[in-house]
């Protein structure tokens, strides 16, 4: 009998089952051994792991002030943001302090961008603006491929 069964691992370094020779699962395209598979995006976690921060990011704000607007307590509004934050700062935290960082500085730049478009856009057209703003400043810092903790 000749060739891999035979012989052991393969001459392009792989086992017959497809595995590099020390064990490993081949890690590229085909599996092809020492070639890259594509970057992945950071982990999120917790509920609603699948959705991206980004449009998490968003959504809380944009539910943040539709609270405030509907009960008439802002402070209950302010709440839900906070809790908002937490959420997507946690479930993100794997793409790196620094990049969740930013992402709650966007945050708050977008609340307070909110406040000084009220008046010229009306305060939903506001919200929702700021809103698509931090849901993409969001996915490019947190959510896109190849955005890993540095």
């Amino acid at each position: 009998m000749t060739g891999p069964a035979a012989d052991g691992p393969a001459a392009d370094g792989r086992g017959g089952d497809g595995r590099a020779a020390d064990g490993r699962a081949a890690d590229g395209p085909g599996g092809a051994v020492g070639t890259a598979a594509p970057p992945r995006p950071a982990r999120a976690r917790g509920p609603l792991a699948a959705v991206p921060t980004g449009v998490l990011a968003a959504v809380t704000l944009v539910v943040a002030f539709a609270v405030a607007q509907v009960t008439g307590v802002r402070a209950l509004g302010g709440a839900v943001l906070v809790l908002g934050v937490v959420w997507c700062a946690w479930r993100s935290w794997s793409a790196g302090a620094g990049r969740v960082v930013a992402v709650v500085v966007l945050g708050a730049v977008c609340f307070a961008g909110s406040h000084v478009l009220a008046p010229a856009l009306g305060p939903w057209p506001a919200v929702l603006l700021v809103a698509a703003v931090l849901g993409a400043g969001a996915w490019s810092l947190v959510d896109r491929r190849g955005v890993a903790a540095r």
